[in-house]
């Protein structure tokens, strides 16, 4: 959606929500549709509107295609605060950068680790449970007590998407985003990198990478093992 004037984009929050798991070898599509529009709004970034999409996504059935899940994407589309006077020369436009984790007490370790080159999951120490994402009580006995294990890094995808559209800069599309199944059990959501997006397959074997970005944050990612299936 285009609205005159208005040159810069920046993702606001997704939020998708899954009506049963989607199976291996279905042919799935999506309906895009616009929510809705915000009354003008000023912010530090400059002014524009806050533009909500939702994207229903279905599953080819020959009695009747089953929608699956339900994706709300949300995006301000806005005329920059900072224009350059008339005349004034053009200066590069700032590269985006990615945006940084959100780190609590409970999730502290885990980006230390990631900056140390460490993939570290927490495990309850009461009963040994993995657990990931990072939480404070363990969901199976509920004890509080925890501790970080240093995971091998290796894993198998378990299942994974391709972005293509909406492009949020600086991310590069297609974009592969992988559920990753541990060697230790439990799982992680990451982007798969050193593949392109036809060769990514269930069951594939992986191995996390640390990536430095912008301001020394440092991000676990993870590339297939070449001749391992």
């Amino acid at each position: 959606m285009e609205i005159e004037g208005l040159g810069s984009v920046v993702a606001v929050n997704s939020e998708l929500q899954f009506n049963r798991a989607v199976r291996e070898g279905e042919r799935l599509y999506y309906t895009t549709r616009l929510d809705s529009v915000s009354p003008e709004k000023i912010t530090v970034l400059g002014t524009g509107y806050f533009v909500t999409f939702v994207m229903r996504y279905f599953s080819e059935i020959a009695s009747g295609d089953q929608e699956v899940g339900e994706l709300l994407f949300r995006v301000f589309k806005f005329k920059p605060s900072q224009v350059a006077a008339p005349g004034a020369a053009a200066s590069a436009p700032a590269k985006p950068k990615r945006p940084a984790p959100g780190i609590s007490n409970d999730t502290q370790f885990f980006w230390e680790g990631a900056r140390s080159g460490q993939l570290r999951i927490q495990r309850c120490t009461a009963c040994g449970t993995l657990r990931h994402p990072p939480g404070p009580v363990c969901s199976q006995c509920h004890s509080f007590e925890w501790e970080a294990v240093t995971a091998s890094g290796r894993g198998t995808v378990y299942s994974f998407v391709v972005m293509h559209y909406p492009e949020v800069p600086p991310f590069e599309y297609p974009n592969v985003i992988a559920l990753i199944e541990l060697e230790e059990g439990t799982r992680l959501i990451t982007q798969l990198v050193g593949t392109a997006p036809n060769d990514v397959r269930i069951g594939q074997k992986v191995q996390v990478e640390f990536h430095s970005y912008d301001e020394g944050m440092v991000l676990p990612q993870f590339r297939p093992v070449p001749n391992a299936n």
